[in-house]
């Protein structure tokens, strides 16, 4: 998927876990067909990738240069 911008960003390097896996489920519910979510972590994710997978959508992982995790989210093509 091609996208140039980010419908929903959510910076969670400040919460504690599960903080970041909740808020990023209940902001999944708000994405429409074509909507991204973009989210901003200080460690990789792994359960919350296997909910993404369960729940039908998939995503792109980025590491940046300043060690930041950006997720790009967004429901998969039926």
């Amino acid at each position: 998927m091609e996208t140039t911008t980010t419908d929903i960003t959510i910076d969670a390097r400040d919460m504690e876990p599960p903080e970041p896996f909740v808020v990023t489920m209940e902001a999944l519910d708000l994405l429409g067909a074509g909507q991204t979510l973009k989210l901003i972590l200080l460690r990789e994710p792994f359960p919350l990738y296997r909910a993404l997978q369960k729940q039908g959508f998939t995503h792109r992982t980025e590491i940046t240069p300043q060690g930041t995790i950006e997720i790009l989210i967004w429901r998969m093509s039926a």
